[in-house]
């Protein structure tokens, strides 16, 4: 971990120059250069394309270039591999989750750290190693959110697996779930307004097709 050794160093530096001043002005230098570090390596960490990376790796075809051509966990079960769907899953969970503890460790906290959020979901979304075509953002969103709100994420997948169970629609459970966690990460900390808002915006314009289907009552449903 050569950013938090790095920071590390940099905060002792910090600190010794800026004893004679007062204390939040300190922790709030740090705290903001910590959160410039979170928010490039959450952009990274966003950018890899779990979809792609594992359908490569699997032998699968291209998520971009089948089905609905969104890189996504939903995408790759429709090639009937149940297995590298929940890979997916998981690793887009991952990325958001494992930003914001990186943030955290390194001392992010605060709308700063909800930024670093935000920079995990627009890696996924314009994903810089993928020529800036990505998913939909859900997954790793919510990921985030769970750093940052874990009663709230874990009332957001209640709701999308309630939401899946129901009406059979992914696209349908994905929003509502992202409005629930949005509302319970936002009472947790105003803080984290902004951002998160600007998360929630950035997945309904991301499912700008999906709603218009869903309106027509054109949009495919999941078939277990």
């Amino acid at each position: 971990m050569y950013f938090a050794y790095f920071l590390s160093k940099q905060r002792q530096k910090m600190a010794l120059k800026w004893d004679a001043q007062t204390n939040v002005f300190k922790d709030y230098g740090y705290i903001m250069f910590a959160s410039f570090f979170g928010f490039i390596i959450a952009y990274c960490l966003g950018s890899l394309s779990s979809a792609v990376i594992v359908s490569k790796i699997l032998h699968l075809p291209d998520p971009r270039e089948n089905g609905s051509g969104n890189p996504g966990a939903t995408n790759v079960l429709r090639t009937g591999n149940k297995k590298a769907a929940a890979f997916v899953l998981i690793a887009d969970l991952l990325k958001g989750l494992l930003a914001i503890w990186i943030a955290r460790f390194l001392g992010a906290s605060g709308f700063g750290l909800s930024l670093v959020a935000l920079a995990a979901v627009v890696g996924h979304i314009f994903p810089i190693f993928f020529g800036f075509k990505g998913g939909k953002g859900v997954a790793t969103a919510l990921g985030a959110m769970m750093g940052l709100n874990i009663g709230g994420a874990v009332i957001g997948i209640m709701t999308w697996i309630i939401c899946v169970f129901v009406t059979r629609y992914v696209s349908l459970a994905s929003l509502v779930a992202t409005a629930i966690v949005a509302l319970f990460t936002f009472a947790s900390n105003t803080a984290y307004f902004i951002p998160v808002l600007s998360i929630a915006a950035l997945i309904f314009w991301r499912h700008a097709s999906n709603i218009e289907r869903l309106k027509k009552g054109e949009e495919n449903k999941l078939n277990f």
